[in-house]
Formats: C-alpha cells, structure tokens, sequence
C-alpha cells in the first residue's frame, strides 16, 4: 500500500511540476499528501477517503481473558 502512495505521489505530483528549490518540493508534496488524505477517495476504502476510513474504522474487540 506505501509503494502505491509512493508511486501516485511521484507521477501525480513530482513528475509534473519543475520544484525550484527543496523547500518548495516540500510544500507541494505536502500539500498532495493533504489532498489525498482528506478529498480524494480510495477504493481499498471503500470510496472513502482514508481520513474518513479512520474515524469510521470499528473499535477493536477484546478477548476474554
């Protein structure tokens, strides 16, 4: 799943745009990983995006002891 994030961020973001200087790469990828975290949605979510999987994901359940 990390080789996936890795992958969309370099062809959708690191590829397309000629960064200046190290900070403003910084930024930019930031603000991808921002976008892809809370707008766009997932299918291994569900179509959610994965801010809205986590606050929807079930409690774990605990064994009895």
């Amino acid at each position: 799943m990390i080789e996936r994030l890795w992958r969309s961020l370099k062809y959708e973001c690191v590829f397309l745009n000629a960064f200046e200087t190290g900070s403003e790469a910084r930024e930019r990828s930031g603000r991808w990983i921002d976008y892809s975290n809370a707008d766009r949605p997932h299918s291994t979510h569900g179509i959610l995006t994965p801010n809205e999987a986590y606050v929807t994901k079930p409690e774990p359940k605990k064994m009895a002891t």
